[in-house]
């Protein structure tokens, strides 16, 4: 069933879209995608926007460890050569996703998860994402174990090419312990970077891991330098804050070594104490790591 909108709230709307831009490419163009659907039990329906679609999923055991109840997905699959993004875009803009569960019932909490990302390079920069397909898994804890959990969905998400197109989408899904098992959903949980330390990894795990890092400073520059191991001859390093702050990208100046700029960022007094996600993506898995930037780091 689809919800149609009048007029003054399509062109509301359009005017909360405005414009994306990605590098020195502007975009105007707003996808309305409006939809609350039930299909069968593993999924709704797809809902068609600008050069891509999206659906809800459901449902996989959420990770070891969660206390969460269920894993749901929001999957979107592009038009080839398109790409959405990461929790951070990049150097280059963009626009992250944003996820707004009000409206669902017997929801108590509902926590996205980002599956290892890509670094995407064009003509406008780096950019942090996925190309043609994602599956942003959602771990889903009811207020009521022993009832279905509604799940009423609202999203933003940047489906862009030459062009960056705000997709809006809603929708609504019901999951439950009768829900089918998503094969699918099951290998993007499994692609979501685990929090990692040193002996863990020495304990026989195949992904990559920080094995140390510093603050260098080097003439007015902040360097952030990180030691990862086991991330091969493809691997990269991605840095993300929760706590709203621009991070650049990070570069790799030798095997296992990486290190990204922290002046780009801004005023390093305003980097005191944060908290930074380090994000290892390797041939043969993916971590996470939590890291506290020094209270000094603005000193020389």
């Amino acid at each position: 069933m689809v919800k149609n909108l009048k007029a003054e709230d399509r062109l509301m709307m359009m005017n909360k879209c405005g414009f994306a831009r990605i590098g020195a490419v502007v975009g105007a163009v707003c996808t309305m995608l409006v939809l609350s659907a039930n299909a069968h039990a593993d999924q709704s329906d797809w809902v068609q926007g600008y050069d891509n679609k999206a659906r809800l999923i459901a449902m996989a055991k959420p990770r070891e460890g969660s206390n969460a109840a269920y894993a749901a997905g929001l999957e979107i699959q592009m038009s080839p050569g398109f790409k959405t993004y990461w929790r951070s875009p990049g150097e280059a803009g963009g626009v992250p996703p944003e996820f707004d569960w009000t409206g669902s019932d017997n929801l108590a909490s509902a926590q996205v998860l980002y599956p290892a990302p890509h670094r995407l390079i064009d003509k406008a920069g780096a950019n942090i994402g996925y190309k043609d397909h994602v599956i942003f898994p959602v771990e889903i804890t009811p207020q009521d174990p022993s009832k279905p959990v509604k799940l009423h969905l609202k999203a933003v998400y940047g489906v862009c090419k030459n062009i960056c197109i705000p997709a809006e989408v809603e929708m609504e899904f019901e999951v439950s312990d009768k829900t089918e098992i998503d094969a699918e959903l099951t290998s993007a949980l499994a692609g979501v970077p685990k929090l990692l330390d040193v002996a863990e990894k020495k304990s026989g795990s195949t992904a990559p891991v920080l094995d140390s890092w510093r603050i260098e400073k080097r003439d007015s520059k902040a360097m952030l330098v990180m030691d990862v191991a086991g991330e091969g001859a493809e691997g990269d390093v991605f840095l993300f804050s929760d706590e709203g702050i621009y991070l650049p990208m990070t570069n790799k100046v030798k095997p296992n070594l990486f290190e990204a700029d922290l002046t780009d960022a801004g005023d390093l007094k305003d980097l005191a104490g944060k908290k930074i996600w380090v994000t290892m993506v390797g041939t043969k898995g993916q971590s996470e790591t939590l890291i506290s930037l020094p209270e000094d780091i603005a000193k020389p």
